[in-house]
């Protein structure tokens, strides 16, 4: 794959934007029946608060947050599939709402839980469609389907009817299939949702490649901060329709502290108790312990393993980014 990386101009620029919904309230009890049929009463619900963002060309973006953040009303305005209440948004220059035929073209969109292919056809009926619907010049066909068939293994898999794939293989196809018009830009709703630890390895694999070797923009959601961690450069954090965060992984833990995990191997089954340390759990003869570098001195505290009896080994490392994102989802919440 060419690398075609560009930074000279942002993909996306989303600019004081936001987004309320109404809902109708009703009380559910008998004696409201007829003042909710009367005059029912609406709640504003804001999704976005005056967001703003930008995302330049060949960024690897991880979008996230809690359930109810916004992330799903950002994609869906970004797509023009929904129109924000106020500011603007531009996506490759376009005007998602007014242009959105035309970014349709540029864009590719894989979510999931759903999937463009024909269920009850092999998997080359749909990339022959979407081929002769979206007008996608052979030369351009073809280079793409042997890509796609190489990188994501689908040599066995084109000729299968779709409703026999197992999750992994539909998410591999769907992924190819989304390819094949050559999406500048990219967006991935929980594109490992589902998938075993070879299918997520495989995919995680081979977005990063397009994203290096190609320069593909890619946005990513994902409530798997784990993949999200291994996949992207940058994390978006929203909280309440805000960026509550915006920066790199390693930025990202510092706000929490310096979190991290110490795996003590000792002789025994049962863990040693340390004060300087938080037990959490254990696998035969190996404890894992956790500790915050920023307020308990590392030198201090393997100076205490040390001292125990019956340790024979000491691994240091971070701590899962899933329990920093947790610590500051409680803080939010506070």
């Amino acid at each position: 794959m060419e690398n075609t990386v560009q930074t000279d101009t942002p993909v996306l620029v989303i600019d004081n934007v936001t987004k309320e919904y109404r809902q109708w309230q009703r009380s559910g009890k008998v004696k409201d029946i007829i003042k909710n049929l009367v005059k029912p009463e609406q709640r504003a619900v804001t999704a976005l608060d005056h967001l703003s963002l930008r995302v330049d060309r060949g960024e690897f973006v991880a979008y996230a947050g809690a359930n109810g953040a916004g992330k799903s009303t950002t994609i869906k305005i970004l797509c023009g599939i929904l129109q924000p209440s106020s500011g603007t948004v531009s996506v490759l220059g376009l005007d998602p709402a007014k242009q959105r035929r035309e970014l349709m073209s540029r864009i590719g969109i894989v979510f999931g839980q759903r999937t463009e292919l024909w269920w009850d056809h092999p998997v080359i009926t749909s990339y022959e469609w979407k081929r002769a619907v979206w007008y996608i010049p052979a030369d351009v066909y073809e280079k793409n389907l042997r890509m796609v068939t190489e990188l994501l293994d689908l040599g066995e898999l084109l000729h299968t009817f779709s409703r026999e794939l197992s999750l992994g293989q539909r998410m591999r196809a769907d992924l190819g299939m989304m390819l094949l018009h050559n999406p500048e830009l990219i967006f991935l709703d929980e594109p490992t949702l589902g998938l075993d630890v070879l299918a997520k390895q495989q995919m995680i694999a081979f977005l990063k490649r397009l994203n290096q070797e190609r320069g593909t923009t890619i946005v990513v959601t994902s409530h798997d901060m784990d993949d999200l961690e291994e996949m992207a450069n940058r994390i978006i954090l929203l909280s309440h329709g805000k960026i509550a965060f915006d920066g790199d992984f390693d930025q990202l833990r510092l706000t929490q502290g310096s979190l991290g995990r110490i795996r003590v191997t000792t002789t025994s089954s049962t863990p040693c108790k340390f004060e300087q340390l938080t037990y959490v759990f254990s696998e035969g003869n190996e404890h894992e312990y956790a500790f915050d570098g920023g307020k308990t001195p590392i030198r201090s505290v393997l100076a205490e393993i040390s001292a125990a009896e019956g340790v024979r080994n000491v691994e240091i490392r971070k701590a899962p980014i899933e329990e920093v994102i947790a610590a500051l989802y409680k803080s939010w919440k506070a």
